[in-house]
């Protein structure tokens, strides 16, 4: 069952996506369900993107390899001001541990 999470004034949370697991919806239930992170969230915080150049930098050789075979595109943060933290899209998303919600730190 889904968790019921209080949300939060938008801006205070962001989602982390991890580049090494993101799916980016190439590869069995992200695929199956169309990248469901991403219709999930209802501020449209989400996107799927092609991996940046910087992106691919920072991933290791294997890393790189898989997200070439996933087509190069995974998760993105487009709107992070909006988010939330109602953490619907950590609940969809059918990888384990692929978004994580993070505190925003105050500048």
């Amino acid at each position: 069952m889904s968790q019921i999470r209080k949300e939060q004034k938008p801006g205070l949370f962001v989602p982390m996506i991890d580049r090494t697991k993101c799916e980016g919806g190439y590869h069995h239930a992200c695929a199956d369900a169309k990248c469901p992170c991403v219709p999930a969230c209802p501020y449209s915080v989400l996107e799927i993107r092609s991996l940046t150049t910087a992106d691919k930098r920072l991933l290791s050789l294997g890393d790189r390899f898989r997200a070439w075979v996933h087509r190069n595109r995974q998760a993105y943060v487009v709107k992070a001001d909006a988010c939330t933290a109602c953490a619907r899209c950590v609940q969809e998303c059918p990888v384990p541990n692929v978004i994580k919600l993070r505190r925003q730190t105050q500048a």
